[in-house]
């Protein structure tokens, strides 16, 4: 698939996405919502890791709002469930871990497509706004979801309700996020995550996701049998003895992937 409205790049078990409308601060239309569906789905076939980012001052700054004849007309029940559910489930349900580099401003659904990978590291002067009251909507795109189990109700509704911006160093005390970090060295860091976990054992990364995403649904017990399954999935693959050889020859490890 070319793409006209992101950039895809893979590199040594690295994909990365990059939202490339940065003269509407890459705000999402129908074509991008496709395409970032597309993209990510793909990438988890074949990549070790996916990263979202954004070109140019801004993540995304959600719904593209920018068809003013149209307002009256939108069916947002419709483009949710058909365009929006499609993507963020991409990113939910991709295999391998995905990190949102958020290089700049993430509002509205811009906010919670960050929110939704599973870590998500900020520059500093990165910004998250629930943004929805503004215009007379409620938060969509899982922010109702994920922002209660991120940083608890209190949080979460005082988000919602006033729209304020959340700078990304409070993003970062409150636990919605990873890490903010200095502009000056984000890329920096955000590459070295992804190298980190391109090169890891891909194989327990991807149970590892499957994990905390069961346990919210699970009792203690069944929990604790579905880690012992997939513990035993991991016991059979090459990184798991290639990881105890490394620790009992004091070396690094050198992981495949499999």
């Amino acid at each position: 698939m070319i793409y006209d409205t992101i950039t895809y790049d893979l590199t040594d078990g690295m994909a990365v996405i990059t939202l490339n409308r940065p003269d509407v601060m890459n705000a999402l239309n129908t074509q991008m919502r496709a395409e970032i569906t597309h993209a990510v789905t793909e990438a988890g076939k074949t990549a070790r890791v996916v990263v979202v980012t954004g070109e140019g001052r801004a993540f995304c700054s959600g719904q593209d709002l920018g068809d003013r004849a149209n307002v009256g007309n939108i069916n947002l029940e419709r483009t949710l469930r058909d365009e929006y559910i499609p993507m963020l489930m991409a990113v939910v349900e991709c295999p391998v871990p995905v990190i949102s580099a958020v290089n700049g401003t993430a509002a509205g659904a811009g906010a919670n497509l960050a929110l939704v990978a599973d870590v998500v590291i900020a520059a500093e002067s990165a910004s998250f706004i629930q943004a929805f009251t503004r215009i007379g909507l409620i938060p969509d795109a899982g922010g109702t979801f994920v922002l209660p189990r991120m940083i608890g109700n209190a949080k979460a509704m005082g988000a919602a309700l006033f729209a304020e911006k959340i700078s990304a160093q409070q993003a970062s005390d409150w636990g919605m996020i990873w890490e903010a970090v200095p502009d000056s060295t984000f890329e920096t860091v955000w590459r070295a995550r992804a190298t980190h976990l391109a090169t890891g054992p891909t194989e327990a990364f991807k149970r590892i996701k499957q994990a905390m995403q069961a346990s919210w649904g699970n009792s203690l017990e069944e929990q604790l049998l579905f880690e012992g399954q997939l513990q035993g999935q991991c016991g059979h693959s090459r990184d798991f003895r290639e990881g105890v050889m490394a620790f009992l020859e004091k070396r690094p490890a050198a992981f495949e992937g499999r």
